[in-house]
């Protein structure tokens, strides 16, 4: 008799935005798709998945159609980004400078409210990882989703929010978590870039 089959989660970050320097979470802006021989790689690298999950952003749901146009994706509205409340969509030079503060407070800092009310990265966790428990069925599930996304899932494993934000997740690139059983995960990848 076998044991349940192993969960692997493929985290692949959206293409670059076409934000022009400003900071989108929220805010749902296309990706630049021109890249043909880095999606090809990727492509290469990931095979068919079994499952395709993929954030409700345009620019998720883009750079999943071109890694795998006929392909079907579930769509699921918990992993948009993080929200950045009166922050969307200014430009990065505009923005407060964060970086003195100590990353458990960082991780629950939250942005001032705008149109919405902007969230924590410790709020974004609350908020993701349940659906990648959720995901966790067995085989190779594929995830096109963002930046924050990416980091929540490596805190989940670290089991620290704070931890996920000291890594660096590039446009395009490729992070693997795998399920050791009973909730035990392990980082067997982190920020491969297509070639």
């Amino acid at each position: 008799m076998t044991g349940p089959k192993t969960t692997e989660l493929l985290l692949i970050r959206h293409a670059p935005t076409l934000a022009a320097g400003r900071l989108c979470g929220r805010t749902d802006v296309a990706a630049d798709c021109s890249a043909g021989a880095a999606f090809g790689a990727l492509r290469a690298a990931l095979g068919h998945p079994d499952r395709i999950v993929v954030s409700p952003a345009q620019r998720c749901r883009q750079t999943a159609d071109t890694l795998w146009p006929a392909a079907q994706v579930e769509i699921h509205p918990a992993l948009w980004e993080q929200d950045f409340g009166a922050w969307e969509g200014h430009a990065y030079s505009d923005l407060p400078d964060l970086g003195r503060m100590p990353t458990l407070d960082l991780a629950h800092h939250r942005p001032p409210a705008g149109d919405t009310p902007g969230e924590s990265f410790a709020d974004l966790c609350d908020r993701v990882w349940p659906v990648l428990r959720s995901v966790d069925t067995g085989g190779r599930v594929a995830l096109v989703v963002h930046a924050g996304v990416i980091r929540a899932a490596l805190s989940m494993v670290l089991h620290s929010v704070a931890a996920g934000l000291r890594f660096q997740i590039a446009p395009l690139s490729l992070t693997r978590i795998v399920n050791l059983g009973q909730d035990e995960w392990s980082i067997a990848e982190v920020n491969r870039a297509a070639q």
